[in-house]
């Protein structure tokens, strides 16, 4: 029988750092972080940087305190390696790296992605999902099968959270885009005609844009009905790729993961579907959607379980690893 231990996690892969102390029996003892936004535009890489230099400190000390243990009791330190923005990443792994070095911890880097569901399994009572993964940059559908997370449709261009940002941006919302967007579409339900574009199993977003971008320029439409228009159109085309790949691998389970999944008319699309197919939709708590290190910690320990440690001077960060890149030698 393994000892039971707790481990750190460190998430910087984007907008937010986080730290999370999460114990090796599932226990997640803390969950904090501190997002990055702007008033009237998207994510400025060095701004991003500067960020996550000035809050790293309070926010892995809180993490700590409200876990009600110290760096002494922490066995295991987790970071996210990848994929993410570069900037953002390094500043994750050295923090990572230094902790390791100087206090002498175990060490591993995680794919964010993969973390994602996780840490959806672990929240909730999903065993083989097909997972919807809604974020900024990454839309994916993703399945367990031969040793490896399958991506089965994805994006072709941008990701659904950085269409909602972009569009929100443009209407001078500031960022982050998504939860404004949600909130002007509830003040609509007239449909504006959209590009709808599905090929095979992926997405694709930037004729949309264009096309939303045209609609902006020319005065003659409510931002609401737009917002309402875009969620309604976006969404449909995330819920039929979800739906094709449930039939394609004859899965009974739907889980949503990405910030973009904490939106309710997404919630509301994919419940629907799932009670027509007679499957079941899990949505893990929004805290656990949106980008937090306690995916972070979790992953690491699944993946320290199963041999996977650093040396701190091996602690790099790849931006650009997908997620069928990553051997998944923890599930049996």
């Amino acid at each position: 029988m393994r000892t039971k231990y707790l481990c750190l996690g460190i998430e910087s892969t984007a907008h937010t750092f986080g730290a999370s102390v999460v114990s090796s029996d599932g226990r997640i003892l803390s969950n904090v972080k501190h997002t990055y936004t702007t008033k009237s535009m998207g994510i400025v890489p060095s701004k991003l940087a500067e960020h996550h230099l000035s809050h790293w400190y309070d926010v892995i000390t809180k993490a700590l305190k409200q876990a009600n243990t110290s760096i002494k009791d922490i066995k295991l330190i987790s970071y996210s390696r990848s994929p993410g923005i570069g900037h953002a990443l390094r500043i994750g792994a050295f923090i990572a790296r230094t902790i390791a070095k100087k206090y002498g911890k175990a060490l591993v880097g995680v794919n964010h992605c993969i973390a994602h569901l996780e840490i959806g399994n672990l929240t909730t009572q999903a065993t083989d999902p097909v997972l919807l993964y809604c974020s900024g940059v990454n839309t994916q559908v993703i399945a367990y099968t031969s040793h490896r997370y399958r991506i089965f449709g994805e994006t072709l261009d941008i990701g659904i959270g950085n269409l909602l940002d972009s569009v929100a941006r443009d209407m001078g919302l500031g960022f982050p885009g998504g939860p404004k967007i949600e909130q002007l579409a509830k003040l609509s339900n007239r449909y504006i005609e959209l590009p709808y574009s599905v090929k095979g199993m992926d997405v694709s977003f930037g004729g949309l844009l264009t096309n939303i971008r045209q609609k902006l320029r020319s005065g003659k439409y409510k931002n609401e009905d737009i917002a309402f228009s875009l969620q309604e159109t976006s969404f449909a085309m995330l819920i039929e790729v979800a739906e094709r790949a449930m039939a394609h691998l004859n899965k009974s389970q739907l889980l949503l993961g990405g910030g973009v999944a904490c939106n309710k008319r997404l919630q509301e699309m994919a419940k629907i579907m799932c009670k027509q197919r007679n499957a079941r939709c899990f949505i893990p708590p929004d805290q656990y959607l949106v980008d937090n290190a306690a995916m972070i910690a979790h992953l690491g320990i699944l993946m320290h379980n199963a041999g996977h440690n650093l040396e701190p001077i091996e602690a790099d960060i790849d931006p650009y690893e997908r997620v069928d890149d990553v051997i998944v030698d923890w599930k049996h």
